[in-house]
């Protein structure tokens, strides 16, 4: 049976449970008591259940929980050849933190860039600061995720690996201690059902939906 719980969690929950042991034995009960509360924040942090993604093939569901903060529109060649629309997710402290593919496609490419460290939530977020982005080429059109570290989350994980194809639903990274993940998709092609300030779930609620597909994987976005 599968323990819900990132593995990513593991080191951090195994060394506050091994100094709340420490601070027992070495006769402090109430910072034993403290370090404890923080443990089980910790295993509640790096909490990882599983999901159910709906079966329509069109539906297009949420790469991160939280709450979507931003729905833009982008002209061709910012962030994909084509003009973009582009949701934002905003995760905070007590959101589960592992992402999610929000649509079955191949991993064209993955760029990690430096930044800065600034509310996840702040709109210059998405250009300032550190992050990993995925092109994914999928029979709905190129899409594009942005991991986005924030003042808190400075410890981004994407398993992704160029070349890999990944279904709707199945997880692909996390970031630790609050951030924010940025969708873009074709804006010709795209649907948007949600409204700004919906709460979503990774892997389930779903964003938008293909108006239709055709068979395009393997090919690279020009």
């Amino acid at each position: 049976m599968r323990i819900p719980i990132a593995k990513q969690g593991f080191p951090f929950i195994l060394f506050f449970a091994a100094l709340t042991g420490v601070a027992l034995l070495a006769g402090f009960p109430l910072a034993a008591g403290l370090i404890f509360f923080l443990t089980l924040f910790v295993i509640f942090f790096f909490r990882d259940p599983e999901r159910k993604a709906p079966e329509d093939e069109h539906l297009i569901v949420s790469p991160a929980d939280g709450k979507l903060i931003q729905i833009r529109q982008i002209p061709a060649g910012e962030v994909l050849a084509e003009p973009a629309v582009c949701l934002s997710i905003f995760m905070s402290p007590f959101n589960v933190h592992v992402n999610r593919m929000p649509f079955q496609g191949k991993i064209l490419k993955k760029i990690y860039n430096p930044g800065k460290f600034l509310p996840a939530y702040r709109q210059k977020a998405s250009l300032l600061n550190e992050q990993v982005s995925v092109l994914v080429d999928t029979d709905g059109g190129p899409i594009r995720m942005t991991q986005i570290a924030g003042r808190l989350a400075r410890r981004i994980v994407c398993w992704a690996q160029e070349g890999d194809t990944l279904a709707r639903g199945e997880r692909f990274g996390m970031i630790k201690f609050g951030s924010r993940v940025d969708l873009c998709l074709p804006r010709e092609n795209t649907v948007i059902v949600i409204r700004l300030g919906d709460r979503v779930k990774a892997g389930e609620t779903v964003l938008a939906r293909f108006s239709s597909l055709s068979p395009r994987m393997n090919k690279q976005d020009e």
